[in-house]
């Protein structure tokens, strides 16, 4: 590994810098040499999720999954499990049962049981993190656990701390997080960071295995961003005795087209890099901050020019796997944590 990679420069300081992988991307060689040289820790980008792993009910596809697991291992890094407990992503048979009355509430609750302690116990003892639960609350202000979620309208909101049980009890050694979006003020209100903050704070006391926070950190170039407001609430979160993590890191911004991915505004070449740069400095002002992890690092492989229509350019590295400005952004952060900027001397006054 590079002494200037972002995976050796974040180990200096005990921090993972990590990827969402999708898995037989491995099979190019250009990939498969950035992710092991630059990356010490690793995300399936769907290859986890219950829709992939058990397409047909009692039938199971963890070839993904298995790939990515061993290729961690064979390259000395750690893996983030995502995600056992979502509304989207689900197997058809789980959904359409729901809907036409064949399995009922209490089936399904068994079937989510079944499906962590399967995952999980398959795992046990591989996986560094597991994000146990995904996307619960809403963007309103005030902000709660949406009652509309699949979820929790057929199981109650109990669901959630049922599924960090079930994950501990098939693996105890693995770090349980609840993950989400917009939980540190990205949207410029910190109206779901305080309901996720007063949530934890009632699970943790209730002993619900709860180990971690993550914060995903997607974020868009057309709004505004304050690194100060996400450094005080991974604060607020680590006050309460969680580790936290970003965990989907990028910032997309309008480009030309979907291929070329080049910004149509000059100025966010200097935004998309800057607010990668607040991020990570929110991560590493923060000893609880165990790990930073980008959303995909190419822009050809992104998600975001087919979620969000005329954007993109939201890695660390371009279409042609280059490293963009984000990329030494990074990099010159995480040089910094390392080293601290050399002391000045005789400067005469």
């Amino acid at each position: 590994v590079a002494p200037d990679s972002l995976r050796a420069l974040a180990a200096n300081i005990g921090l993972r810098m990590g990827t969402a992988v999708i898995p037989f991307d491995l099979d190019h060689p250009d990939y498969q040499a950035i992710v092991a040289g630059q990356f010490s820790v690793v995300t399936p980008g769907n290859e986890m999720k219950w829709q992939v792993v058990e397409p047909t009910q009692g039938t199971f596809d963890w070839s993904g999954a298995d790939r990515l697991v061993a290729f961690a291992e064979q390259h000395g890094q750690l893996v983030r499990g995502h995600t056992l407990l979502w509304h989207s992503q689900l197997p058809a048979w789980l959904t359409s049962g729901v809907d036409n009355g064949t399995i009922s509430n209490a089936q399904l609750r068994d079937l989510l049981h079944q499906h962590i302690i399967t995952e999980v116990s398959r795992y046990k003892g591989r996986i560094w993190q597991w994000d146990v639960a995904n996307e619960f609350f809403t963007d309103s202000n005030p902000s709660t656990i949406n009652p509309n979620d699949f979820w929790v309208s057929h199981l109650g909101t109990g669901v959630i701390a049922d599924a960090f049980r079930w994950a501990h009890q098939a693996d105890p050694h693995a770090l349980l997080f609840y993950n989400d979006y917009n939980i540190a003020g990205e949207d410029g209100t910190n109206a779901k960071s305080d309901a996720v903050f007063a949530w934890l704070r009632q699970m943790l006391a209730q002993g619900v295995p709860i180990n971690g926070v993550g914060d995903q950190g997607h974020l868009d170039t057309q709004y505004g961003f304050s690194g100060t407001q996400m450094t005080q609430d991974l604060q607020r979160y680590a006050s309460l005795g969680l580790k936290v993590a970003i965990t989907e890191a990028d910032v997309r911004t309008f480009v030309n087209n979907a291929t070329d991915q080049v910004p149509t505004d000059h100025l966010a070449t200097f935004a998309q890099p800057d607010e990668f740069g607040q991020m990570l400095k929110g991560c590493l002002a923060l000893r609880q901050c165990i790990s930073f992890t980008v959303w995909g690092f190419g822009d050809a492989d992104s998600w975001v020019p087919g979620f969000f229509t005329g954007e993109g350019y939201e890695t660390i590295y371009d279409v042609n796997l280059q490293p963009k400005p984000a990329y030494t952004e990074l990099q010159q952060e995480l040089a910094l944590a390392g080293s601290g900027a050399p002391h000045r001397t005789g400067g005469g006054f």
